[in-house]
């Protein structure tokens, strides 16, 4: 166990009991795994998903407040480095303790209770107090599938969120994951519409496993036309091709 003392709070980083009962709800709506699932899949892809970083989905993150568990589910989030093998991170996560602090955490928005935006101190404590003030994660992003809405916060000064501006192209520099992020609008899994997707430094967006499939299918093409006219400019000056 570690420990954190505040002017107001006492935090420890304490492993979550076996026996403790985590709250199973379902998710809020049917598009939030899938847009928790195509932000982990192009980064594993990019080759930018380490073996020991985790990137959860609607997963416990746990720290106890004056002697009390506190545990917040965000829609996505990412963690870089765990220092416990993943048996242990199975259930739930404790940061400090078990691995590095989260870097982003997401909330994708499917109803208008605002819960996003609590700064509730008392327990249980709102999840931007749990972000912002316990766990200190260093962006906040909260998203709006239905409009593409986005906003980002940074953690300034280690003591508050300010909002982000976009750069020139609408993105947001994502510093400790060296990417940007940004909104997209397409199809991906018969659902067009507004996504969330990573830039790199170069501005190259970072593809799924749909899209690298079908940019080797456009280059296979390519290069079966580039054979075939090939082979008719040899028949035409009389070389058969070879098989």
């Amino acid at each position: 166990m570690t420990a954190t003392v505040t002017q107001d709070y006492k935090i420890t980083w304490e492993k979550l009991p076996d026996d403790y009962k985590l709250p199973d709800e379902p998710v809020d709506n049917i598009n939030q795994p899938s847009l928790a699932a195509a932000l982990t899949e192009s980064l594993e892809f990019a080759g930018k998903l380490p073996q020991n970083a985790l990137a959860p989905t609607n997963y416990g993150i746990c720290a106890t407040v004056n002697g009390k568990i506190v545990i917040k589910a965000p829609d996505w989030a990412y963690v870089p480095s765990i220092r416990v093998a993943r048996e242990e991170v199975k259930r739930s996560y404790t940061p400090q303790l078990q691995g590095d602090m989260p870097v982003i955490v997401m909330e994708f928005i499917s109803d208008t209770d605002g819960a996003e935006y609590s700064i509730k101190p008392t327990y249980p404590p709102g999840k931007w107090f749990f972000y912002e003030r316990i766990l200190k994660v260093p962006n906040y992003v909260i998203f709006e599938p239905d409009s593409g809405s986005i906003e980002v916060y940074r953690l300034h000064n280690s003591e508050q969120y300010l909002v982000q501006p976009p750069d020139e192209n609408n993105r947001y520099w994502i510093a400790e994951m060296n990417l940007n992020l940004g909104v997209w609008q397409g199809t991906r899994e018969n659902r067009t519409d507004y996504w969330l997707r990573w830039w790199d430094e170069q501005g190259q967006l970072l593809l799924w496993g749909s899209e690298l499939a079908e940019q080797e299918r456009q280059r296979a093409e390519q290069e079966r036309q580039r054979a075939e006219r090939l082979a008719a400019q040899l028949r035409a000056a009389g070389i058969e091709p070879e098989a």
